[in-house]
Formats: structure tokens, C-alpha cells, sequence
């Protein structure tokens, strides 16, 4: 994955060649799926599950659907959410799922929706009926003393996922958090966000859920708004992300009491940054309004250092059919190829050790 060229041609062909029917199924289970999935199924993440819960590390259930097109598809999708809200609630070390709002509604609806247009009765229908998908998976998540993560996605559909999770939340997070918003600091505008988010919060008299991370769609954002001729909504460099993600970090720390956060990234300084945080505030490791969070696959020094040291700490796993799950994997595959530095770091920590237990003889 350090190498670009080939990810960019396996991502390519790889999709193609499961489109075309043709037989890689087993070569992609075996290989980036097997490394960033759970599993197929439910049954087959039991065994991550568990793993993980031996060392403190709790899991994030992702069923991995994502832009789906009919009502069938989005009422097939909701009917998993709801079997991983069942299957969690049995697993001492499960206590949220995530969810995508473009497994439940159309892409082109949210997308009319984020630009304001007026909508058809057809389309208002569409829109009540996606509401009420994921009002009767919050409404379970509450009876079942669950939460969810709603995830970002892209700028042109995010502002209808907002109002839609800004909904839910007020419904919702009256006495604790259920529904998280996830705000992605790669985007110069989610910082004011947040803190918005925040006063909305205040003044309707619930909890603010807040999953921060940087984002998973810098270059398709750019290349959009080059072609359409719009300002990007991306940060200018790496530097300003860093800033604002960091003071996210620090917003939701000095706000604990309203604002229930996830310092969910593979950046050392803003894992460091959030226990330095809590520390000076004399907070508890575990407080249930201070977690953190990391790809299940990905910079496992985090997680596993972050458990030991007794925080509230998760893995977010997908899992579903390869095929489903593809969009997922191109996008790790491409972020693991393109992040500074992260995956390098991470091969040479597991090579430093390779070494240190050959020369101590394990």
C-alpha cells in the first residue's frame, strides 16, 4: 500500500473485475478485506470482537452499505443496522454502531436537499420515509442503551445528513448521548461548525454527539469543485487541518458536560493532545463523554497502548459482503497510500519488533 501506482490499479481493476463477475472474491477476502473487515457477516466478527475485548479495546460495528438507489435496498439496509443493534447489544464490548445515511435515502435526494432546491411531492415523500428509517433506528438504538455513529460524507450531500442527524439528536439525546454527528476538520467551515452545533444543542436542550475526524474525500472534493468552479471546502494544507482538528479536541474537552466526543484519528499529536487535555482537567480515563477511536487495520500502537493505558478506546470495524464493502476498501487502500507518513511509521514500528524479538530469541 506504500506503493500509489499499484493501489491506484488494483482499485481500478478490482471493481471491474467483481462487476464482471469474474473470480477475485477469495484473492480480496484473503488479502485488504481480511485486514480492514471483520467479517461477511455478523457471526464471522465474533472472533475480531472478542479478540479485541481481551486487550480493553471495544469495537464500532459498521455494516458496510453505502449508496444504495431503491427503497427495497434502503429498508434492507435499516433491517441490518437493526440485526447489528440486536447482535451488539449480546457483546459486552459493543456499545455503538455506525450507520450511513446514503444506505438509507438516495444520493440525489440528499443532494437536492444540501442545495436547497425544492423538492416534488414524490421527493418529499422519499424524505419522510428516510426520517423515519432512521428515527426507528435511533428509537431502538435508546431501548437497547446503544448509540450511533451517523458518518460524513461528501460536502454536497452532508448539509441534508446534518439537519437530518440535528433532528435526531434533539429527539434523541435528551438524558444521554445516542446519535453522534461526525465532523470532518479537513473542511475549513466544520470547526465553526461544531461549535454552532454546540449552541444548537444548548438552546434545544440536548447532549451534542461528536465524532471528529479529518475526512476520507479531499481529492474527489477538490477535483468537484475545480470542475464546477466553486471555492473547495478543503482545508489549504495539512497544517490547517491539524489546527482545527486540534481545537476541536480542545472545544469538546473544556464542553464535556454537553458534548459527548470522539477524538476519532490515526494522529498521534491529537491522540496525545486529548490525554494531555484530561489530565490537566483531573478527568477520569473513562469517562463515558471521552473516547477515541481507530480503523479497525490501521495504527494499532494507538489503540492498543491507549487500552492498556485505561481509556475509552474502539476499533471501527465494517463488515458485510466484499462487494458492498468495496468503496470502503479503495478509499483505506488510497488514504494508506497517500497519508503522510502514517503507514510508514506503522511498517517500521512492526519491523523494529520483527527485529527486537528475533534478537531476544522469541
Amino acid at each position: 500500500m506504500s506503493q500509489d501506482w499499484l493501489v491506484g490499479l488494483g482499485s481500478r481493476f478490482g471493481l471491474k473485475a467483481l462487476n464482471w463477475g469474474l473470480p477475485v472474491e477469495g484473492l480480496i477476502h484473503s488479502t485488504i478485506f481480511d485486514l480492514f473487515c471483520g467479517g461477511r457477516n455478523l457471526p464471522e466478527t465474533l472472533k475480531a470482537v472478542r479478540e479485541l475485548k481481551v486487550y480493553g479495546v471495544e469495537t464500532v460495528l459498521d455494516y458496510g452499505a453505502e449508496a444504495k438507489d431503491t427503497e427495497a435496498d434502503f429498508d434492507k439496509t435499516l433491517d441490518e443496522f437493526l440485526k447489528t443493534l440486536a447482535f451488539a447489544e449480546e457483546q459486552e464490548s459493543l456499545e455503538i454502531i455506525s450507520a450511513k445515511v446514503t444506505g438509507l435515502a438516495q444520493h440525489a435526494l440528499l443532494e437536492k436537499i444540501t442545495a436547497a432546491d425544492i423538492l416534488s411531492e414524490t421527493e418529499l415523500a422519499a424524505w419522510d420515509r428516510a426520517k423515519e428509517r432512521l428515527r426507528v433506528l435511533c428509537q431502538t438504538a435508546l431501548e437497547k442503551k446503544m448509540a450511533l455513529f451517523i458518518d460524513a460524507e461528501e460536502s454536497w450531500i452532508q448539509g441534508a445528513i446534518d439537519q437530518l442527524t440535528d433532528e435526531m439528536m434533539a429527539e434523541f439525546n435528551t438524558e444521554r448521548v445516542v446519535v453522534y454527528n461526525t465532523f470532518q476538520l479537513y473542511r475549513h467551515d466544520r470547526l465553526q461548525f461544531l461549535k454552532d452545533s454546540y449552541e444548537k444543542a444548548l438552546e434545544g436542550g440536548y447532549l451534542l454527539g461528536a465524532k471528529m475526524v479529518r475526512g476520507a474525500y479531499m481529492e474527489k472534493e477538490r477535483e468537484r469543485a475545480q470542475k464546477m468552479g466553486y471555492p473547495s471546502p478543503i482545508q489549504p494544507n495539512k497544517e490547517a487541518t491539524d489546527r482545527d482538528y486540534n481545537l476541536a479536541v480542545l472545544f469538546c474537552v473544556e464542553h464535556y458536560e454537553r458534548i459527548a466526543s470522539c477524538v476519532a484519528t490515526h494522529n498521534q499529536f491529537s491522540t496525545a493532545y486529548q490525554v494531555e487535555l484530561m489530565e490537566q482537567e483531573e478527568l477520569p480515563k473513562r469517562h463515558p463523554h471521552l473516547s477515541f477511536c481507530q480503523l479497525y487495520g490501521m495504527s494499532d500502537q494507538l489503540t492498543f497502548n491507549l487500552a492498556k493505558a485505561g481509556y475509552r478506546v474502539s476499533k471501527y470495524m465494517p463488515f458485510g459482503p466484499i462487494k458492498d464493502v468495496i468503496p470502503y476498501l479503495i478509499r483505506r487502500a488510497q488514504e494508506n497510500s497517500s497519508v503522510n507518513g502514517e503507514m510508514s511509521r506503522e511498517l517500521q514500528l512492526i519491523e523494529q519488533e520483527l527485529k527486537r524479538r528475533k534478537t531476544e530469541g522469541y
